[in-house]
């Protein structure tokens, strides 16, 4: 059976024209032209082109709407991309269980929508929420600005339809009560499409909140917003949302959307949510806090158009980079919350002693920061200066005791960085449970583990562990 047989002839793309848009995700200064780009609609057809992809021992690498920025949706050349933009059907709504149930090509944003007349909406909101897909969220196991309180992709998904990688279909989880056995649900989400092709899930909703607040806060340095972020933690609050922008992102996302942001150096943009006394009260305590801490004015949306105007500024930032910078790179490196002021302070050093400019904008309330180093490629060695200072990004991060990733992926670009946040016997583990779902290595190569190929690891670098590791691959 051929993939045009499968698929459709339509839907299966190989001219030049038609495979240079697949050829890379938001990470754009990484390309490569895959052999076809397959469009199923169905979990059936995925499935079908999976086994095809095993059959002729063709790599393959499943997509959602491409605006992954790890390189996760990164083509193979010799292989095909695995297109899920067809499949956007909402297939049932639970509103009594507050449960929906969605194919993974739906936009984030649709699912509240879907919702948003009965008083429900799904909270995991990253920037791209109007255009990422679930199935690419369940990948990344991707965030947003309301994380903090209420949690990653994770913590909403209950039940998922899962093609394997060698092209079997399996449920995971359960949309009423929590099977027994190992929680393979877990193990998948997040796994980059390491592991097979999420094709349909099930989410757990939430009911929207009687009250909403959104705080602005305006600081004379990113070192003030910092400790204003640490204060408002440290005094038990935990507000939905506490987003922090620099100068320069500030200057950049008010030429593009005027969201009426002052002229500062930092600002903070927090939410708190709930029932109304509590947000009313909480709102006085987070302002106090913000004072405190030094912020020289503050604002309180009056009106849902004010709200959205504020947040509009925040979603905009990266995309209005492209207003001071022909090309940037964005980082994603977690630190504890107690640290930002320090870790920004060294990011500002990297950006004198490199001579390119980095913007500023993140979750601060989870400390997951989002720096962006500008550069010109078509300036000779700035694109290797800008890889260079993304990874002392990292650097920082990790000796401050944080993650080199929050919720963008570690995908191709960050898959030599592995080695600098696991041992070798961790390393280990995960690629032998790589191996138990993919025995054959054609999901998604050179993805989120690193290679020696990859890498310049010498021979050996994950070393086995028989007895530790003894009946995974039978269990799972």
């Amino acid at each position: 059976m051929t993939l045009e047989a499968i698929v459709g002839v339509d839907h299966v793309l190989t001219t030049p024209a038609a495979l240079a848009a697949y050829a890379c995700d938001g990470l754009t200064s990484h390309r490569v032209q895959p052999q076809a780009v397959v469009l199923p609609a169905t979990t059936d057809e995925v499935a079908a082109v999976v086994r095809w992809c095993r059959a002729t021992g063709t790599p393959w690498v499943a997509r959602g709407a491409g605006t992954g920025l790890s390189g996760g949706a990164l083509p193979v050349a010799e292989g095909v991309v695995i297109g899920l933009a067809r499949m956007r059907a909402i297939v049932s709504i639970d509103t009594a269980n507050e449960r929906i149930t969605v194919q993974s090509g739906v936009t984030n944003l649709d699912v509240t929508r879907a919702v948003a007349a009965d008083g429900l909406y799904y909270p995991p909101d990253p920037s791209s929420q109007q255009v990422c897909t679930i199935g690419g969220n369940v990948a990344e196991n991707s965030g947003g600005a309301h994380c903090l309180k209420h949690g990653f992709t994770t913590h909403h998904v209950v039940a998922a339809t899962f093609v394997t990688a060698t092209g079997e279909v399996a449920r995971l989880g359960s949309a009423v009560a929590d099977p027994p056995g190992l929680d393979l649900l877990a193990v998948v989400i997040g796994s980059e499409g390491t592991l097979g092709i999420v094709t349909e899930v099930t989410l757990r909703l939430t009911r929207a909140p009687e009250r909403v607040e959104t705080l602005l806060a305006a600081f004379p340095s990113t070192d003030a917003a910092g400790e204003a972020v640490a204060a408002i933690i440290g005094a038990g609050v935990v507000p939905a949302a506490i987003e922090m922008m620099d100068r320069l992102t500030i200057e950049a996302a008010e030429a593009a959307v005027h969201a009426g942001y002052p002229t500062c150096e930092a600002l903070l943009l927090i939410e708190i949510d709930g029932g109304a006394d509590d947000v009313a009260a909480t709102t006085r305590l987070v302002t106090d806090s913000v004072l405190a801490a030094g912020a020289s004015e503050t604002r309180t949306a009056s009106t849902a158009e004010e709200r959205a105007r504020m947040w509009r500024g925040r979603k905009a930032a990266f995309a209005a980079m492209g207003r001071v910078s022909p090309d940037y790179y964005v980082q994603d490196g977690v630190i504890p919350r107690t640290r930002l002021a320090a870790v920004l302070r060294g990011i500002r050093a990297l950006e004198t002693s490199s001579g390119l400019r980095i913007g500023n904008v993140f979750h601060a309330g989870d400390g997951n920061l989002h720096p962006l180093v500008l550069y010109d490629r078509a300036v000779a060695g700035e694109a290797e200066r800008a890889s260079d200072v993304a990874a002392a990004i990292l650097d920082l991060c990790l000796d401050a005791g944080g993650s080199i990733t929050g919720e963008h992926g570690v995908g191709h670009d960050k898959a030599c960085a592995m080695a600098r946040m696991f041992t070798g016997a961790d390393l280990t583990v995960m690629d032998r449970v790589r191996g138990a779902f993919d025995p054959t290595g054609l999901a998604n190569p050179g993805k989120l583990l690193p290679t020696p190929r990859l890498c310049g690891e010498v021979p050996g670098f994950y070393r086995a562990h028989p007895t530790e590791l003894a009946g995974l691959a039978e269990r799972l």
